[in-house]
């Protein structure tokens, strides 16, 4: 067995060996030459057990190896559930500072006559490209050409909707409020997925 005893008692999955490590006085955040942890093997490997061990014992929920990935992040991409959402209870009750877990971006497809349907509705044509002979011309505002209604638009994470799925290209509505969040939600059904919709998805 190498010096990193406890990672690899973790990589085996030997819950009694970990045990016995850590109340021998075994460094918990000890890291491999990747700086990966116990509890990033943990995370990876799908054990709760073990991930819940480590974190009662004082193991580090933010330690991030040479990846820059939290066990949050190594755990959602193995897709692990129990062990996203117990990491996820864990961070949130997290006492000193931490970083915000990036926005994810996001966007969804409509018929541009579903969105007509919000009273405060306006369009117009922001950060808007065109070609003309040739070359990109940048149109501030143009409303002189109506979209049919059964053109397809994208509402963004941000509720600003473009005529592209690139996010602050081609803006026909930036005019967000409380109401315009509110008719997505409840009328257009626009939700971003949070990172257990997207395990939950996994084929």
């Amino acid at each position: 067995m190498s010096d990193l005893k406890i990672i690899d008692a973790v990589k085996s999955g030997n819950f009694a060996e970990v045990e016995r490590l850590i109340k021998a006085g075994a460094e918990i955040n000890q890291q491999d030459e990747q700086g990966w942890t116990p509890l990033n093997f943990a995370a990876g490997s799908g054990h709760l057990s073990l991930v819940k061990l480590l974190v009662e014992n004082g193991a580090d929920v933010f330690k991030v190896g040479r990846d820059r990935r939290t066990p949050y992040d190594i755990a959602l991409a193995a897709g692990h559930v129990s062990i996203v959402e117990y990491l996820r209870e864990v961070e949130n009750q997290y006492p000193g500072e931490r970083l915000p877990r990036p926005k994810r971006k996001y966007c969804k497809a409509y018929n541009l006559e579903d969105l007509r349907k919000y009273p405060g509705w306006s369009e117009s044509r922001i950060n808007w490209k065109t070609k003309k002979d040739g070359a990109e011309v940048d149109e501030k505002r143009r409303t002189d050409d109506p979209f049919p209604d059964n053109k397809i638009v994208f509402v963004h994470e941000d509720f600003t909707v473009t005529e592209s799925m690139w996010h602050n290209e081609d803006v026909i509505f930036n005019q967000v409020d409380s109401a315009w969040e509110e008719f997505c939600a409840t009328i257009l059904r626009f939700k971003v997925p949070d990172d257990l919709d997207i395990i939950a998805t996994k084929s």
